[in-house]
């Protein structure tokens, strides 16, 4: 009888179910960029690592969708909603909303114009402009005729680097932005707004383009046009670097989105633990540099 019990309390001990996995979610402006599905698989990494259940939504860039999306991961009181915002500004009502429902949020790649956030997790996107446009500089030999390929209005990513980008040519008074456009981070989009832009302008030196995706579109117009310009982009995507290799681009500014996704998991993971959150938001940079091909004139 004894053995018998013995088996028993095995059996129901094998029937057991497993305990249930907190669960982080993560809400990715779209996932139809090289970078943010990088930044994707780092965070799953440490979830797996540390015992965590992901849930991955991607918005699509579309910002109603990212709002749906992070109100959805609060009703299934996840325990904590990463965000890489698709619009600063537009996605505070759904981080107070997490708020409320006492759920904290870490921001990542961008960050949110509102709201509590615990940490922001990114690369000093002003400190890579700045990389970019000294780059431009050099380039140009302190003169010349620039243009500005812009990300999504609104991001804070396309701000920043403008930001860091116009300051560092302050240095350089004789070097000339003749056209700033928006492309939206988009590859499609930086090749037709590059196709115009070289239509609209007799001389261009240099562009730089708010990520590679926008760079590597803009190349496609203007080896088209067989124009010698120097173009820099940012986020060191594998396409780029390639690029950069193949004296195609002149530079790229390298993130390491898949550090992000790292970083922003294990906070997370530290807050479920019972780690206490900081009054106010705490930025957490990524290193960044500059990536360039010493082969190439």
């Amino acid at each position: 009888m004894r053995a018998r019990g013995i088996v028993m309390l095995a059996l129901v001990a094998a029937a057991a179910p497993a305990a249930a996995k907190d669960t982080v979610g993560l809400s990715v402006s779209t996932l139809n960029n090289p970078f943010f599905v990088t930044l994707r698989d780092g965070a799953k990494t440490a979830a797996d690592k540390a015992g965590l259940d992901l849930v991955v939504l991607d918005a699509q860039d579309k910002v109603d969708k990212q709002v749906a999306d992070i109100e959805d991961l609060v009703q299934k009181k996840v325990k904590v909603i990463l965000v890489n915002p698709t619009d600063s500004a537009a996605v505070v009502p759904a981080i107070q909303r997490a708020n409320a429902a006492g759920v904290p949020v870490i921001t990542v790649d961008r960050g949110a114009g509102g709201g509590k956030v615990a940490f922001h997790i990114a690369s000093d996107n002003v400190a890579g402009g700045k990389l970019a446009g000294e780059l431009v500089c050099k380039l140009t030999g302190g003169k010349g005729s620039v243009v500005e390929l812009e990300g999504i209005p609104g991001s804070s990513a396309a701000r920043d680097r403008g930001q860091g980008f116009n300051e560092a040519l302050k240095a350089c008074p004789d070097v000339k932005v003749v056209a700033r456009q928006t492309a939206n981070f988009d590859r499609a989009q930086g090749l037709s707004v590059m196709e115009n832009v070289l239509q609209a302008q007799p001389k261009i030196d240099a562009v730089f383009a708010h990520n590679d995706e926008m760079a590597l579109g803009a190349l496609r117009a203007v080896k088209s046009s067989k124009r010698p310009i120097k173009l820099v982009g940012f986020d060191a995507t594998d396409d780029a670097v390639k690029a950069v290799n193949a004296c195609d681009l002149a530079a790229t500014v390298a993130q390491q989105p898949s550090e992000m996704g790292r970083l922003s998991v294990e906070k997370a993971a530290a807050l479920i633990k019972g780690a206490k959150a900081p009054e106010k938001t705490e930025f957490i940079p990524v290193a960044l540099k500059l990536v360039t091909s010493a082969s190439c004139k």
